[in-house]
């Protein structure tokens, strides 16, 4: 009997989701993981759990150190190094038995309760027996809900992330676009209104535009706070105060919060508001779109010629097309910047909102923060390469302004009002002259200048008009860009 082809079952194939090591699922631990790596180190789940650690580590040592519960003992210094370094020494092996610990606790805060208490309990082996270390257990993580210990790692987690690696990346991208404006302040370019030909400007103004605009945003995330707060399942201090009543735990709280660097929230329910981090990632998602603003602009430039792609020209541009270089850091940028902001925007909406005193959509939406920051981390590397890569043409940019003799018909027309307010006859409808001139069609210099000079004008206003020339008419734009290094210019 013959067998239809069509009919037989196709071979099965391998399962990737089994391959070893893992393969990621998304690009930014995959394909994009070299550029992102540095923000493994504060915003992934080991990261997270790390700085739990590291927050349990210091109450335990903040509670001793103060006598907050009578009769718990001093810790030496010793004692504290030995703590600490179960931060320091945090490594595959500790990721590891935290997983295993959580598989039977199924809650990933006790699971980092046991594992302190497992080092402690083990502390006689390394500091010798006399260690205080056992008897201070049940300190860890005394009178805490696991909020305490999550709010206080996510504030840590996203200041270490956006001061240490995020912020570096972006102030240097803003240097490399203010010292592009600098170094081309004087060359003259065909601006565009509505992608019209409008008056020229240059080239350097308005990549200063662009970096003073994106200077203003990394000030507001530079300034930004990072609150937190350790005050109980519904922030009363109700556990605090019923097991010892005669501390001050709202200054406790307050000055352990402001020692791992934090600003303390006083007023909270059992989770902290999250208010700062909507702020700090709506001042992100601003800083993107500013950003998406320069790809698009320096996009354009490319396409119209004012910059030439001469570098990493070993690269292929079209796989069949040789003569390209394709503009692919802009285009990619714009890209991750729009996934960034997204993510961005949802971590703020849903970060204000929590039912009553707690619930748990907070908790898997701050796991999404890694990816956030990493899409915006990525288009920063992106928007830099890109420029790294440019050449400006002014002679393309020439080009342009010689062909455009009808933008002159702004200044001529104002030159004609100024006349004609101080007296000067025959400068009516300036404006509708200069339209009739100039409008739908292209005049050349000889044009403008046998306009201008047949007006009437005052000898020294005609003579400086039909001197004008497009590539000349920029008004003070060269001037302006020295703004840029003006710290007395107001937001």
């Amino acid at each position: 009997m013959t067998t239809d082809d069509s009919t037989e079952a196709a071979p099965a194939r391998r399962s990737l989701a089994d391959v070893t090591p893992p393969i990621a699922l998304g690009p930014l631990d995959g394909r994009y993981r070299a550029v992102v790596a540095p923000l493994v180190d504060h915003l992934s789940e080991a990261a997270l759990n790390r700085e739990r650690v590291h927050v349990e580590v210091e109450w335990l040592i903040h509670l001793t150190s103060h006598h907050v519960v009578p009769g718990a003992p001093m810790l030496s210094g010793e004692e504290r190094e030995h703590l600490r370094r179960i931060v320091l020494e945090f490594d595959e092996h500790t990721v590891a038995e935290l997983a295993a610990t959580e598989r039977i606790t199924v809650h990933d805060v006790k699971a980092v309760e046991y594992l302190i208490k497992e080092r402690l309990a083990a502390a006689p082996a390394t500091l010798g027996s006399d260690t205080v270390l056992p008897q201070v257990s049940e300190l860890v993580h005394f009178a805490c809900t696991s909020e305490d210990i999550n709010n206080l790692a996510y504030a840590l987690m996203v200041q270490g992330a956006v001061r240490k690696v995020w912020l570096p990346s972006a102030k240097a991208l803003v240097d490399q676009v203010a010292a592009m404006a600098h170094e081309h302040a004087e060359v003259p370019m065909l601006a565009r209104t509505h992608g019209q030909p409008a008056t020229p400007t240059t080239l350097g103004k308005e990549l200063a535009v662009l970096a003073h605009r994106l200077r203003r945003q990394l000030r507001r995330i530079d300034g930004a706070e990072y609150l937190g707060k350790i005050n109980g399942a519904t922030g009363t201090y109700g556990a605090h105060l019923a097991a010892v009543p005669g501390a001050d735990w709202i200054a406790i709280s307050r000055g352990f919060v402001e020692h791992l660097g934090l600003t303390w929230n006083p007023l909270t329910t059992q989770i902290e508001s999250h208010d700062w981090q909507a702020e700090l990632y709506a001042d992100m998602a601003r800083f993107n779109r500013v950003l998406h603003n320069l790809a698009t602009d320096v996009w354009t430039y490319i396409s119209l010629g004012y910059f030439a792609q001469v570098r990493g020209q070993g690269t292929v541009g079209s796989s069949t097309m040789p003569h390209k270089v394709n503009p692919i850091r802009f285009e990619n940028a714009e890209a991750n910047l729009e996934i960034s902001s997204a993510l961005l925007d949802t971590l703020g909406a849903t970060l204000v909102t929590s039912r009553l005193q707690r619930d748990l959509t907070d908790s898997t939406t701050q796991r999404n923060i890694g990816p956030a920051v990493g899409h915006s981390l990525l288009a920063l590397d992106n928007v830099r390469r890109g420029l790294a890569g440019l050449d400006a043409d002014p002679a393309a940019m020439a080009r342009d302004l010689d062909a455009n003799w009808e933008v002159l018909g702004e200044a001529v027309q104002s030159a004609m009002r100024a006349a004609g307010v101080a007296g000067v006859r025959g400068m009516e409808n300036p404006y509708e002259r200069l339209k009739e001139l100039t409008r739908g069609h292209r005049i050349t210099g000889d044009d403008m200048r046998e306009f201008v000079l047949g007006l009437g004008l005052p000898e020294h206003v005609a003579q400086r008009l039909a001197a004008m020339t497009p590539a000349t008419y920029t008004g003070a734009a060269a001037e302006l860009v020295h703004y840029l290094d003006s710290p007395s210019v107001s937001d």
